[in-house]
C-alpha cells in the first residue's frame, strides 16, 4: 500500500505519506482475515478500493455481508463479483445520521465501521448492536487519540462523528486477553501453580465463572492472575457467547480441558457452530467428545495419550499444545504454524511455565 513500517523491540512505527495504490493482493488478505478491514478506509483515503474477500482461519461461516451492508449504509456503494469486493464512495444523502444496525454483533463489522466512519468529514454514524468487547473500546481509545470523535463503546450503541483528517499518534495497546485466557486454561488443566501478569482481570470473567463451577482454585491481583493446582473438577456447561459471554476465542482450549473431567460437560457454540475441528485430533488423543448442531458432548476421561494430530486453525492449535501438555507421552503438532499468527513467543512462555516443548523444522 506504500506505508513505511519499523519495529522498535515492541513498539511498531507507520509511517503513511499517501497510499499507492487501491488495490489489495489476494496473497496477503488470504492469510489473515482481519486484512479486510482496510476496505473502507482504502475507500475513504483515495474514492474507491478492491479487496479480495478474506481468509484465515476455517472455523466455519464466516461471511463479510455485515461489512459490506455497514458501508452501503454509510453511503458507500459496494459490489462483490469473483471473490473481489469493489467499494467506491457513493453520493451522499442529506440524512443527519446514519444507522448501522447489525443482525448480531461482529468485532470485525464494528470495528470496520468505526475506523472507515471516522475518516469521513462531515458524517455521523450511529451503530446499533455494536460488539462490546474490550478491543472495541481500545480501537475508539486509539481513533480518539488520532483526533476520531467516537463514544459508547463498550456498548451496544456506539456514535462516531467523522473527522476531515485524522492525525497520527502515539499508543499502548491493551494486553491480549485471549493469550492469557489460554496460558490460564493450560495451568488449570495440567493442575500447574501457575501466575500470568500484565493482565486485566475484569476482561475475564466469564472464564472466571467457569472456573468456579468447574472447581479451579485461582487467585486475582491488580493485574495479575494465579491458578492454584488444588482440588477436583467438576464438569460444567458453557455457552459460547459474544462479550461479555464466555468467549468463543477460548472454546477450543477449555473443551480441551474439560475432557479429563469427570462427568459429562456441555459446551455450547453460538459464535462460530462449525468451530469444534479440533475434536477429532482430541479424540484421536483419547477424549471421548461428540459434536452436533453446535453443541459439544464431552464424556471426561481418565487421561490423554499423546498421539500425531494436525492443527486447523489457531485456537485449535492452541488446544491441541494444552492437550499435548495432559497427555502421557508424546504428541506432535503438523500445521503448527497457525498459533505463531495469535500468540507471540509461546514456546518461550510454555517453557518458562514448566512445559517441555519444540519446535521442530523438519518433522
Amino acid at each position: 500500500l506504500g506505508i513505511s513500517s519499523k519495529w522498535d523491540g515492541n513498539t511498531l512505527i507507520l509511517k503513511n505519506e499517501g497510499l499507492q495504490t487501491n488495490e489489495v493482493p489476494y496473497e496477503l488478505v488470504r492469510k489473515m482475515r482481519a486484512s479486510f478491514n482496510v476496505l473502507g478506509p482504502i475507500t475513504v483515503s483515495t474514492g474507491e478500493a478492491r479487496v479480495p474477500q478474506p481468509g484465515g482461519c476455517a472455523i466455519g461461516v464466516r461471511p463479510v455481508n455485515f461489512h459490506i451492508d455497514g458501508l452501503k449504509k454509510i453511503g458507500f456503494s459496494v459490489e462483490v463479483k469473483h471473490g473481489v469486493v469493489d467499494a467506491c464512495v457513493a453520493k451522499q444523502s442529506e440524512e443527519s445520521c446514519k444507522i448501522v444496525s447489525f443482525p448480531q454483533p461482529s468485532v470485525g463489522a464494528t470495528e470496520h465501521v468505526m475506523t472507515t466512519a471516522a475518516a469521513v468529514g462531515g458524517l455521523e454514524v450511529m451503530i446499533t448492536n455494536a460488539a462490546q468487547e474490550p478491543e472495541i473500546v481500545d480501537l475508539q481509545r486509539f481513533l480518539n487519540a488520532c483526533g476520531a470523535q467516537i463514544e459508547g463503546a463498550g456498548t451496544s450503541t456506539v456514535i462516531v462523528k467523522g473527522t476531515k483528517e485524522l492525525v497520527g499518534c502515539e499508543f499502548s495497546i491493551m494486553n491480549d486477553r485471549i493469550e492469557a485466557g489460554t496460558y490460564l486454561i493450560a495451568g488449570a488443566a495440567t493442575k500447574g501453580d501457575v501466575t500470568i501478569e500484565g493482565v486485566e482481570p475484569a476482561h475475564l470473567k466469564a472464564l472466571f465463572d467457569v472456573f468456579k463451577r468447574a472447581g479451579v482454585v485461582y487467585e486475582v491481583g491488580d493485574s495479575w492472575v494465579r491458578i492454584v493446582p488444588d482440588g477436583e473438577y467438576r464438569p460444567v456447561h458453557i455457552d459460547v457467547q459474544p462479550y461479555p459471554g464466555f468467549p468463543t476465542d477460548l472454546q477450543p482450549q477449555i473443551t480441551t480441558m474439560l475432557s479429563t473431567v469427570e462427568g459429562v460437560s456441555v459446551i455450547r457454540e453460538h459464535v462460530f457452530r462449525g468451530r469444534f475441528h479440533h475434536v477429532p485430533e482430541l479424540n484421536r488423543m483419547g477424549a471421548s467428545i461428540s459434536v452436533e448442531d453446535g453443541t459439544a458432548v464431552i464424556e471426561g476421561v481418565e487421561k490423554l495419550l499423546g498421539a500425531p494430530v494436525e492443527a486447523t486453525d489457531l485456537r485449535a492449535a492452541a488446544a491441541l499444545v494444552i492437550a499435548g501438555l495432559m497427555a502421557d507421552g508424546r504428541t506432535v503438532i503438523s500445521k503448527i504454524e497457525h498459533i505463531f499468527r495469535g500468540y507471540e513467543d509461546i514456546l518461550e512462555k510454555f517453557k518458562s511455565m514448566g512445559a517441555q516443548i519444540a519446535y521442530l523444522v523438519d518433522e
